[in-house]
């Protein structure tokens, strides 16, 4: 565990104000459908890192089909830390360039993160999903808090302080589960149903994060390899 008081924050940042945000946003999110099913376009987005530079990774794809529509990558500068729970201060900015670059906006948008299931109850998803008013849904790799209940097929709910946040699913029976939970303006129920629905067979994490992953780490390899060669020949 980090211990928040440990963590060196930009003088600017405080964060007692931060979880004041954290709250106030957190109130905003809508727990229904605010879209037509089925969408027409879905996205993912990720952001990996190389010291202090960000780089957003965005995949615009078409539902149904799981056609690639557009992708963009943004590299910003960070000087905000990782700090646990406070993922989406760190990772906001380099996703949303990332998401403003294609054509057009997606009808749902598949974060690599939590949403609603988190200990303040806005993960990086619900942050992105509120911040620019589009359904957004979160599917994370590890379980930030609560409890796995019962298993019912291939879904588990997964309950914190007395509240269901979220449900681990099992999209192949020989893999670890993904963590899905609302980000913004889309109900539990069709946060999984799209996750499942947009899983390509064989795969054990839903298209539209898994290329937004794959399109950050290859920037990511790609950027690295310029840094290398340029202090080869310096």
């Amino acid at each position: 565990m980090v211990l928040l008081k440990s963590v060196r924050t930009p003088r600017y940042f405080s964060i007692e104000k931060a979880r004041e945000i954290q709250k106030m946003l957190s109130l905003r999110i809508l727990k229904h459908d605010v879209f037509k099913y089925p969408p027409n376009l879905v996205a993912g987005v990720d952001v990996a890192y190389i010291s202090d530079t960000g780089i957003g990774a965005a995949v615009l794809l078409k539902y149904g089909t799981l056609e690639t529509v557009d992708k963009s990558v943004a590299v910003v500068r960070t000087n905000f830390p990782y700090i646990p729970t406070l993922l989406s201060f760190r990772e906001l900015k380099p996703a949303v360039q990332a998401i403003l670059k294609l054509r057009r906006l997606p009808d749902v948008l598949m974060v690599d993160a939590h949403g609603y299931a988190h200990p303040y109850r806005l993960g990086f998803a619900s942050h992105l999903g509120v911040s620019l008013g589009i359904p957004t849904i979160g599917v994370a790799k590890r379980l930030l808090c609560g409890k796995v209940g019962e298993w019912v097929g291939n879904i588990a709910y997964i309950r914190h302080r007395d509240e269901i946040i979220g449900a681990a699913v099992r999209i192949r029976a020989d893999s670890k589960p993904v963590y899905v939970s609302i980000g913004n303006m889309i109900s539990l129920e069709s946060a999984i149903r799209l996750v499942l629905d947009t899983t390509k067979e064989g795969q054990a994490h839903p298209e539209p994060t898994r290329q937004a992953h794959l399109l950050a780490s290859r920037y990511r390899r790609r950027l690295l390899k310029k840094h290398c060669s340029k202090g080869g020949h310096s």
